[in-house]
């Protein structure tokens, strides 16, 4: 049985990441109530580990500016280029002090002849995210 792993990684740069920091800590103090209004989740790395009969582990970190149990993110998705949705990882609380965050969708079975798979996030409020990162498996 082998096992074989790839990473995407699609983070902020240090002045946005800080800039979030402030954003959250600004928000959550009531020092900027007309603002609290969350974005779309962003789907920002994924690793990926596939055994030879077509099953993979997903790692996913989202980033979400969860505002409570009205507006966060509440699921992840592992789709084929057709849309066919092939794992989901629902999200079933909000994370407002654990930005970004990961979570593992375990023993996903791919199609055979898939070897590129798209992850989607999505918010209980916006849905699904118009940006979703293609990676190609290590299969």
């Amino acid at each position: 049985m082998m096992s074989s792993r790839k990473v995407i990684r699609r983070g902020f740069s240090g002045f946005n990441c800080r800039l979030r920091q402030v954003a959250c800590v600004v928000l959550l103090s009531g020092l900027w109530p007309s603002a609290a209004q969350a974005g779309e989740v962003e789907v920002v790395n994924v690793a990926v580990d596939c055994r030879e009969e077509r099953l993979c582990d997903f790692d996913v970190t989202l980033a979400h500016d969860d505002e409570g149990w009205d507006h966060f993110a509440n699921q992840w998705r592992v789709e084929t280029p057709s849309g066919e949705m092939v794992g989901v990882r629902e999200l079933l609380h909000p994370h407002v002090n654990e930005q970004p965050f990961t979570r593992r969708l375990s023993s996903v079975s791919i199609p055979d002849g898939v070897d590129i798979v798209r992850v989607c996030g999505s918010d209980s409020v916006h849905g699904s995210s118009p940006e979703c990162l293609m990676i190609e498996l290590p299969l």
